[in-house]
């Protein structure tokens, strides 16, 4: 016998079948329990949460001979019959190949008939949304006064191309998307049932990725079963197959535009043309990447949500310290807009590469965001140090005066006097190299923390406070309040911990009057190489 696939052979065959549209199985069972069956019902919503199998229950449970508590009993030959698809009392039409004028009015003249067998002739129309207008205008005479023993069940994925004429004529019910425990309880039913040895991480991801479609899900199960034939099925070879095949291309890409690499953008693009990738599908999957990089680098729990192998995790989470929430919402934004466009472009590539040029060159925009990232950019590039024009330095210098008063002369020369050279105090090795290892990194701490920490962590200098401890000092008194919250060192000593690999504890003080803090710290080993110096120790 020919293999069936899942969704077919596990179709329910009773309303008790019926996975998450509770509220629309009870409805109908009380109508028919009750004989308040109607002639015109509107089936409305996404693609596999049952439309068209509550059609074809509610068609058998109609014309049951045994019926059980609104069910069809299953077992009778009516029920057999429809099942089967032999039945002339229900008949399934395809709006999409049979939309014209001329199908509905063969639809007209068979209604004229009663049923051979049974109480009721049942007409399912799927995609009715195809129908044309001239088809539309034709029904509506018999969708408003059939026969008794007549019953429409229109099905449609795109209500809103209803007319109003039609919507009014029907009872209408709104399909819900299947919620994911749900799917995933049944995925575990029917792996049971076929002996199939999946974990229930697995499942899980199947039915997020099925999107509320139980059709979807069962088909995707399928499909992984196929690909490890005999193999227990985990949760990474469901991510080989339908999640993280793009994942290390995406990842090169982002680092591409982060480093503004606009030639390699380009050229890695049409790579992926010449294999074959279709560009709308391809700007919402990089669109998906940069969402989850934006999730692991502000969500505490980010595992949870972005459903990955621990390696491709480990990658997402490197990349998302690449660049800042706010370019990372820049990149979501322009490739949005893209999305929006492409749906009808002649010239999708064009604009795809455009897209990438724009990420890759923010002066191109005068949006807000896009000046944050230049601003970002031009900050890393001062506190590398700027290269600097020696003929531009020697014209913004000011000319060397020669003949000076010598009373300016004087007031020099008593201001060199009275200059004192900065403190130095020794550390033991540890604590100077996680003071070294801080302030080398600070200004690329405060700007990857972003937020509130970017605004009032700017002027402050960071100083040991004993081991395993450090110790910012602000300088100004709204920005101590608000940076001294334990929430915010908690912040800070996280990324710290996450990024290097350093259990450091931070705490904050105000700058005192007069204070300075240009102290200049050095090891032990420098104690004794530059015992000349004076050298002052500090307690713990």
């Amino acid at each position: 016998m020919a293999y069936m696939a899942l969704y077919r052979k596990w179709r329910p065959a009773s309303f008790e079948d019926v996975k998450g549209q509770d509220h629309i199985v009870k409805t109908l069972k009380n109508q028919i329990l009750s004989q308040r069956i109607g002639h015109a019902y509107l089936f409305c919503g996404t693609r596999g949460t049952g439309k068209t199998t509550i059609a074809k229950i509610l068609a058998k449970a109609v014309n049951c001979e045994n019926p059980v508590d609104g069910s069809p009993c299953g077992h009778c030959r009516v029920c057999q019959n429809i099942a089967s698809g032999t039945s002339l009392n229900v008949v399934e039409i395809d709006a999409a190949s049979n939309n014209g004028v001329d199908n509905i009015r063969e639809i007209r003249e068979q209604v004229q008939y009663p049923p051979t067998e049974g109480r009721y002739r049942v007409y399912i129309v799927d995609e009715v949304h195809m129908l044309s207008s001239g088809a539309f205008n034709a029904l509506l005479k018999t969708l408003e006064e059939p026969p008794s023993y007549v019953i429409f069940i229109l099905a449609t994925t795109e209500v809103h191309r209803i007319p109003i004429t039609v919507l009014s004529r029907c009872q209408r019910y709104d399909f819900k998307r299947i919620p994911i425990q749900t799917m995933v309880d049944r995925l575990k039913e029917l792996s049971c049932a076929e002996g199939i040895d999946a974990e229930e991480k697995a499942l899980t991801y199947i039915a997020k990725t099925a999107d509320g479609s139980m059709r979807d899900a069962l088909s995707l199960l399928d499909q992984c079963v196929a690909f490890h034939f005999g193999e227990r099925l985990t949760y990474d070879h469901v991510l080989d197959i339908l999640g993280a095949v793009d994942t290390g291309v995406f990842s090169q890409m982002f680092r591409a535009v982060v480093e503004k690499r606009t030639t390699d953008c380009i050229y890695q693009l049409e790579d992926l043309i010449i294999q074959g990738r279709e560009l709308s599908q391809l700007v919402t999957d990089f669109i998906w990447y940069l969402r989850n990089l934006l999730l692991v680098r502000t969500a505490e729990d980010a595992e949870g949500i972005v459903d990955m192998s621990s390696e491709n995790r480990k990658l997402l989470e490197e990349d998302s310290r690449m660049a800042s929430e706010e370019t990372l919402m820049r990149y979501i934004r322009v490739f949005s807009e893209l999305s929006n466009q492409i749906r009808y472009a002649a010239q999708k590539r064009v604009l795809t590469e455009l897209a990438f040029i724009k990420l890759t060159r923010p002066q191109m925009e005068e949006t807000y965001d896009s000046i944050l990232e230049r601003l970002d950019k031009l900050e890393e590039t001062l506190e590398e140090g700027l290269p600097v024009n020696p003929e531009a330095l020697r014209q913004s210098m000011p000319a060397v005066v020669t003949n000076q008063p010598s009373e300016q002369i004087a007031e020099r020369a008593a201001e060199k006097e009275n200059f004192t050279l900065p403190r130095q105090v020794a550390l033991p090795k540890a604590q100077l190299e996680d003071l070294q290892l801080i302030r080398n990194e600070w200004g690329k701490i405060v700007r990857a923390l972003g937020g509130v920490i970017r605004s009032c962590f700017r002027d402050t200098v960071v100083e040991p406070s004993g081991e395993g401890c450090l110790c910012i000092v602000f300088a100004s008194q709204d920005n101590f309040e608000i940076g001294r919250r334990p929430v915010i060192m908690g912040q800070l000593e996280d990324y710290v911990k996450s990024t290097y690999g350093k259990d450091i504890y931070f705490k904050a003080r105000l700058l005192s009057g007069g204070e300075r803090t240009d102290t200049v710290y050095v090891s032990d080993e420098d104690l004794k190489n530059h015992i000349h110096m004076d050298i002052v120790i500090e307690e713990d």
